[in-house]
């Protein structure tokens, strides 16, 4: 099934984001992403999105997990692809196992830069913006192909109206529905719908909502993706830093209203980043009046 589909029914959908283990993880780790799997299913979800890894690390369980949600958990799925440091020969033999294990959706990505590869250069691969991966599956295959927004713009864009500028060379591609990078204050989202709008982006823009449950977290999760922190969130983190139970608390209770913001304005669904941590998503949900 194309997840576009899910998007066409007028009712908010809810979708949630895992992460499987690196290539060669223990296989106790590799247990605990099925186990946690069990328990997000529960959730009855509309579809579930797999990440792909820095360089494609983990490329081989992405497509393996993705499926086993599919075709075990009946539930459909979409694999995250990301075409740096990878051939185009690399992006054939992935796209065309995705299509053997009935893979019908993908999130293309152009993906982090090798964090030990300090010289990596990207101006010599195959594929240099996320924009060319998206073309090629769409001339080549038959997927749903979903990309990714950046509300406050891509950390490595000089200027928002250029990061909007790739937005819509990427919707014109061939993108059938965007989801955003996280963000912490709805407005921004909204602001976001405007800016878009006014340019032609003419595709469901369904927000991400990643929940702040640790201190040190929300620190690096801002450092990678470059999100504002609004003053509400902040003062919540400075209250609850040496206060590991009570900042878990918080942010479901930050989470849960941000879902309930963006439902009661209308967006045609929610992608929630789970950080494979199931319970807490399913507090956050049912909070929010989701599940």
């Amino acid at each position: 099934m194309k997840l576009i589909e899910c998007y066409q029914q007028n009712k908010p959908v809810l979708s949630l984001e895992v992460s499987p283990p690196r290539r060669n993880a223990p296989i106790d780790t590799v247990a605990q992403i099925f186990d946690t799997l069990h328990r997000l299913v529960e959730l009855n979800p509309s579809y579930i999105s797999v990440t792909y890894g820095a360089g494609g690390s983990t490329r081989g369980n992405t497509v393996e997990i993705a499926s086993r949600i599919k075709n075990d958990y009946g539930i459909e799925s979409m694999a995250h692809l990301t075409c740096v440091g990878h051939s185009r020969q690399d992006i054939d033999s992935i796209l065309k196992q995705m299509a053997e294990k009935g893979i019908d959706n993908i999130l293309a990505l152009r993906g982090d830069m090798p964090e030990n590869e300090p010289d990596y250069d990207i101006k010599s691969q195959d594929y240099h913006y996320a924009v060319e991966l998206i073309r090629e599956v769409k001339a080549k295959t038959d997927f749903c192909i979903v990309a990714a927004a950046y509300p406050e713009g891509h950390p490595e864009s000089r200027r928002l109206s250029q990061d909007l500028h790739h937005l819509k060379e990427k919707v014109d591609a061939g993108v059938d529905f965007l989801i955003t990078q996280m963000f912490f204050n709805n407005r921004v989202y909204y602001e976001f719908m405007e800016r878009t709008a006014a340019i032609g982006v003419n595709v469901p823009i369904v927000p991400g909502v990643f929940p702040v449950l640790h201190a040190r977290q929300i620190r690096r999760t801002i450092y990678l993706c470059g999100a504002s922190i609004p003053a509400d969130l902040l003062r919540l983190v400075d209250k609850y830093e040496d206060q590991p139970a009570e900042m878990v608390k918080a942010g479901i209770d930050y989470a849960a209203g941000q879902i309930v913001d963006l439902l009661e304005n209308g967006v045609p669904g929610i992608h929630f980043y789970t950080m494979n941590k199931a319970e807490q998503a399913r507090e956050i949900l049912q909070k929010a009046g989701m599940v």
